[in-house]
């Protein structure tokens, strides 16, 4: 875990300064959140110390965002003189008789509460009063800091694979001392602010420059590029272009009420029925999403062929525990009452997904989105979420037993960011179980219970199909 790589640049990319911007618009939100279901409360300073030691491992974890002047730059991370661990991790009890129905209305209320963006963008919140001596810990992240597959790397740093581990040897010295922030003039900032884009559009041309070069010199590369330019011209038309409304006759209302449903399901189970079915784990968990999302819209008489969904692809190369590299797809997909066809259209549908180019340009649309004026931005977004019926998002978890604290992972619930659609269906895999968060829009979405229950079963036919 030592060796892991964290990126520390100074300013935001392109997109983070986006999801930054976005939330202007409540609706437009990305932070993300988990529910952590332990064998036992965890012990509180034992955590505190833990984060601590884990703030100065992953620098981000005690800076702010400073945006910059005018908007003329990209928004920069600085330390947090105050940074104080107790701010980010306390603790809460649940009223009795502390139900897994009170813990979801906690998580969600806790997962929507706006940020200080003032201070560094996370927090944990430990969780006590479940049945049976059990505890919780709810951990959320603004999705600047990192996404799902950097948020699971990132969790080296203060998760044990025993229970009685001891902590870092910097920990047990007590609490780590943090590099001070670096306050700058108004004349600096300034300064700072025009050279910043000065380099950036310098580097732009040089890579332009050698780019033309390099088709001098190998002309083969040119008419590659030629293709490849225009496969990609064609994937932001689409993108870009896409202004149809929403699928849905039934979701077509959103509004800042929410809830939180939890699914699981046996990962070896879920692993061959995949494999028989001729495709992916992901492929499967998508099919259930489609197919609970059709069998929804039946129950309340409104049949319906196909719906959009909105999906994360990562787009990651390294081994960093921090950053986002990820684009986003949107695809229509069959929610039809036919498992298997469902299934196999499914399957075809995501295998083109992953090749889609547009999603290799995230940053190059977000440099451009971020010189327009915040208010259009969100209007110009909100006009493509509004294309959009649900979200879907897997992330792979550890096959092994994790502890936090002194306390052990029963179930690892993750909450996906909704971003304007009437549910987002995230699954991350733990210790053989597929842990689901079902993160319901209340203004689209009247019955959730049966939302969950239509998933379930969808689920459970698939696995049934595939055994």
């Amino acid at each position: 875990m030592a060796d892991r790589p964290v990126h520390d640049e100074r300013r935001m990319s392109d997109f983070e300064a986006v999801m930054w911007n976005l939330e202007k618009d409540p609706h437009l939100s990305s932070g993300f959140a988990n529910i952590t279901v332990l064998d036992r409360p965890v012990d509180l300073d034992r955590l505190r110390v833990r984060m601590a030691h884990a703030a100065t491992v992953v620098p981000r974890l005690r800076q702010r965002v400073v945006p910059a002047l005018g908007r003329l730059a990209l928004p920069e991370w600085r330390t947090d003189p105050d940074f104080d661990v107790c701010r980010h991790v306390r603790a809460v009890a649940l009223p009795e008789p502390g139900t897994l129905d009170a813990l979801c209305d906690l998580a969600v209320a806790f997962a929507h509460d706006p940020f200080d963006r003032t201070r560094p963008l996370w927090e944990f919140l430990a969780v006590e009063g479940l049945p049976d001596g059990r505890g919780a810990l709810l951990q959320r992240f603004h999705h600047t800091l990192t996404d799902g597959i950097g948020g699971v790397r990132m969790s080296e740093q203060y998760l044990d694979l025993t229970r009685d581990a001891a902590g870092p040897p910097t920990a047990r010295r007590g609490r780590p001392e943090l590099v001070p922030a670096v306050e700058r003039s108004l004349v600096t900032t300034t300064v700072d602010t025009f050279t910043h884009n000065l380099r950036r559009d310098l580097g732009i041309a040089s890579r332009a420059t050698m780019a033309s070069l390099g088709m001098v010199r190998h002309p083969s590369r040119a008419a590659r590029a030629g293709h490849d330019a225009a496969n990609l011209t064609r994937a932001l038309v689409r993108e870009v272009a896409q202004t149809d409304d929403r699928r849905s006759p039934l979701w077509g209302d959103r509004t800042l009420s929410w809830s939180l449903e939890l699914l699981e399901a046996p990962l070896d189970d879920v692993k061959r029925a995949a494999k028989n079915l001729g495709g992916t784990v992901n492929d499967l968990f998508v099919a259930a999403a489609a197919g609970g999302a059709g069998a929804y819209h039946r129950a309340l008489g409104a049949e319906v062929d196909e719906l959009r969904m909105a999906m994360p692809v990562s787009t990651r190369t390294d081994r960093s525990a921090t950053g986002n590299a990820f684009g986003v797809s949107r695809s229509l997909v069959p929610v039809g009452a036919d498992p298997v066809a469902r299934f196999d259209a499914i399957h075809a549908k995501l295998d083109n997904v992953r090749s889609e180019p547009v999603l290799s340009v995230l940053g190059a649309l977000s440099g451009l989105a971020n010189v327009l004026p915040t208010s259009l931005l969100v209007r110009l977004v909100r006009a493509q979420v509004e294309t959009v019926d649900f979200t879907t998002s897997n992330v792979r978890g550890a096959p092994f037993d994790l502890y936090i604290a002194g306390a052990r992972f029963e179930h690892n619930y993750p909450i996906g960011p909704l971003v304007g659609t009437a549910f987002n269906l995230t699954t991350l895999s733990y210790c053989g179980s597929l842990d689901m968060g079902l993160h319901v829009n209340r203004g689209a979405i009247d019955d959730p219970g049966l939302l969950r229950d239509c998933v379930r079963e969808s689920l459970e036919e698939l696995l049934a199909c595939g055994s």
